[in-house]
């Protein structure tokens, strides 16, 4: 279809679905402005200045600190300003490594060199692969090392993974760990590695997971080419997140050096061995040449020979110079200051750094989030004004491990005590399929805000939501309890938070509710240099339709909680997945013969659902002190914050949701009791620790539950 004839249908879309929209939303007394107001703001986000966006932020390589990114931070300033927001570009110092020297050599039993690199990232007619600003490929928060070691493959690097080499009786002391990319975070298998007595971590992709066994390569396709690189942070996320030497203080420039943590106190957060990403092209003569056992069979990947798992005289030998120093980094913030409460913050935000140029990842998100602003923009200049004040926060080295959101949640820790919601997207779009992760309390309120923007494909984004779900595609396919929150029957389903991306500080460091959105395809060049404009427009998004579609999402959601009349959580549905998570851990520990007592908690569990029941009927009814009301709503997301924090990790302090010690990306739910029930690299369960933290959840629950019971009279 012709641009302008998709245009006109889509703003018809919209008026049409303006007139038959239903009054009657959740958390609103009337709202029929707030259907005028979302008719206006739907209609202003435009795909070709998404795309220009796009094209302007992924320019140039800009890897957080660099004077490109800066420059990115002063074009979003430009763009925040325009649209009437109070903007201010917000600098911290942090601790970042750059690579100097980057070698990585393999040799067989005979000492016959094998490969020698990284090889340089190349396809036959990209436009952007040779920019001599493109740093070597390298992994965040690794150390420099000039390690030998043999090399043994261990798989994807799980906690499971490495548990089969050891019971295989291979000793990983002063091994090359070769690992492949995914099921877990990177920094999660150099982790474990390092527990393990590995001396290195070379991590590559295999065709399995993101090369050709999924499509065809790029430039002819979508997916990673033989000599592409995955890069990314190795920070040990799962501890903390943020500037490594600053844990829960802000890394402000006023901050003396004096309050940062030595060097030899990062061991919690930084790896001490060598850790390097290499592409499949130079794994795959070390795979090759590797002798001993044959690997597991589900271990096999796609090169096209038997993977054996080494300990035969193959060595790899690691030679990484790291330039580590303080370094400058950029937030962008843009406030539209609150009518009636404005000390109730709504914070939207998207990480505008990138490895290299990050079309996809973020500046995806960033394109449409500048669409949302436009919007709101517009609706400043017909008068509207938020009840709730809006900020729009655009992160800066988050790619590193979270670090600009992380730095400003704990700037503003004290004011985030009284923040409504925090809105995060990242990979914004990467293809047609619209997925979510959120608290359970806000899932039915993402649902809400799908159903009145309409989709590219047609119908509702709601409607192709559930479609792609149905199909098996994008988020909310996973089966496993401890992924996916419950939802109730035949809807939608709403992913769990983990972590790796911005949404982390404020929702399991300081509690507050959050969601993270975007719309995901065939994308197999994540973190490459091949991740820039000319893919996106070939692969992922070419008429920016999705740009459009994501800055409509984000945007309402950002209306919606900004100017309700209550505030639209549901905790009868949060209940209800708590009450599911403590009865899947009861029967895995009664399974793996565990003597631990559930009762306390599921009865705590169930008073809390109970009372989400009852103050459902009390936010329909709108009677009373609406900001008691508020306040008491707002509260009961706090009461999941421990102040001692999980055991071996007090940073994280939410005891519904964290990322697995040992996952990284993918939450682990009630982490607590199901991490001491796990039992770790060694796997063996910790009772003691189980029983006290199920206490601690219990305490939690009841506290829940006490608020709401006196937010329900």
């Amino acid at each position: 279809m012709h641009r302008t004839q998709a245009v006109a249908v889509s703003l018809a879309f919209v008026s049409l679905a303006a007139v038959a929209q239903s009054p009657s939303v959740f958390g609103y007394r009337d709202f029929t402005q707030q259907q005028k107001w979302d008719t206006t703001f739907l209609a202003v986000p435009d795909p070709k200045l998404a795309g220009q966006h796009l094209k302007t932020l992924t320019a140039e390589p800009h890897w957080a600190s660099s004077p490109e990114d800066l420059k990115t931070a002063q074009y979003v300033a430009a763009k925040f300003k325009e649209a009437g927001l109070q903007t201010e570009i917000v600098p911290y110092r942090v601790l970042l490594n750059k690579p100097k020297k980057i070698s990585i050599e393999a040799f067989d039993s005979k000492g016959k060199k094998l490969m020698s690199g990284p090889t340089k990232e190349h396809v036959d007619g990209d436009p952007f692969q040779d920019d001599p600003r493109v740093l070597p490929a390298f992994n965040g928060s690794s150390p420099s090392g000039d390690v030998t070691g043999e090399v043994i493959y261990c798989n994807y690097g799980t906690l499971a993974d490495f548990r089969k080499i050891k019971e295989l009786g291979i000793d990983m002391h002063g091994k090359i760990a070769l690992v492949r990319y995914g099921q877990n975070f990177r920094g999660v298998k150099v982790y474990i590695a390092q527990q393990m007595g590995a001396a290195g971590v070379l991590i590559y992709s295999d065709p399995a997971d993101d090369g050709w066994v999924k499509g065809d390569k790029y430039p002819q396709g979508a997916f990673r080419p033989d000599n592409a690189v995955q890069r990314g942070s190795v920070q040990f996320i799962a501890k903390y997140t943020g500037d490594p030497e600053t844990p829960g203080v802000a890394s402000t420039e006023k901050l003396p050096d004096s309050a940062r943590l030595p060097e030899n106190k990062l061991q919690d957060d930084q790896p001490s061995i060598p850790a390097n990403p290499i592409s499949y092209q130079d794994a795959q003569p070390i795979l090759h040449a590797l002798g001993g056992p044959e690997s597991p069979r589900p271990w096999q990947g796609a090169l096209p020979f038997t993977y054996h798992l080494g300990g035969k005289g193959v060595t790899a030998h690691m030679h990484l110079e790291q330039d580590y120093a303080v370094r400058t980094i950029w937030n962008v913030i843009g406030k539209i200051p609150g009518t009636d409460a404005p000390d109730e913050w709504v914070i939207a935000g998207n990480h505008r750094d990138a490895w290299v140029y990050g079309a996809v990842d973020p500046n995806s998100g960033t394109a449409a989030m500048l669409e949302t602003v436009h919007g709101l923009g517009e609706l400043l200049k017909q008068g509207w004004k938020p009840k709730r004040t809006v900020i729009i926060g655009s992160w800066d080295a988050e790619e590193e491990g979270l670090v600009g959101s992380t730095e400003w949640a704990e700037e503003h820790a004290a004011e985030l005590q009284h923040a409504v919601a925090y809105f995060n997207t990242d990979v914004g779009v990467s293809g047609p399929d619209f997925g979510a992760s959120s608290v359970p309390s806000l899932q039915q309120f993402v649902r809400e805000v799908t159903k009145s923007v309409p989709s590219p494909k047609g119908g509702t984004v709601y409607d192709q939501w559930k479609k792609s779900q149905e199909e098996g595609r994008g988020r909310g396919t996973s089966t496993s309890a401890s992924n996916v929150v419950t939802s109730v029957d035949n809807d939608v389903k709403v992913d769990a938070l983990g972590s790796g991306s911005d949404y982390t500080p404020f929702i399991q460091h300081i509690g507050v509710p959050a969601t993270d959105i975007g719309s995901s395809g065939r994308y197999g060049v994540y973190h490459s240099v091949f991740d820039n404009y000319a893919w996106f427009v070939k692969n992922a998004d070419p008429t920016f339709v999705y740009e459009q579609q994501q800055a409509r999402v984000f945007g309402l959601e950002i209306l919606h909680m900004a100017n309700a009349d209550v505030l639209p959580y549901d905790y009868q549905a949060y209940g209800k997945a708590v009450e599911e998570y403590i009865s899947t851990a009861k029967k895995k520990a009664s399974t793996d013969g565990l003597t631990l007592n559930f009762d306390a908690a599921a009865a705590a569990a169930k008073r809390f659902e109970t009372a989400g029941s009852a103050i459902r009927t009390r936010q329909n009814s709108f009677s009373g002190n609406l900001k008691a009301l508020n306040d008491n709503l707002r509260a009961v997301e706090g009461a999941f914050i421990s102040s001692q924090g999980l055991p071996n990790r007090p940073w994280y302090k939410h005891v519904i949701y964290a990322p697995g010690e040992y996952t990284g990306y993918a939450a682990v739910v009630i982490p607590g009791v199901n991490e001491a029930m796990e039992g770790g690299i060694n796997n063996k369960p910790d009772m003691g620790i189980a029983q006290a933290q199920l206490g601690v959840l219990t305490e939690a629950l009841n506290q829940a539950a006490l608020i709401l019971e006196g937010a329900a009279h």
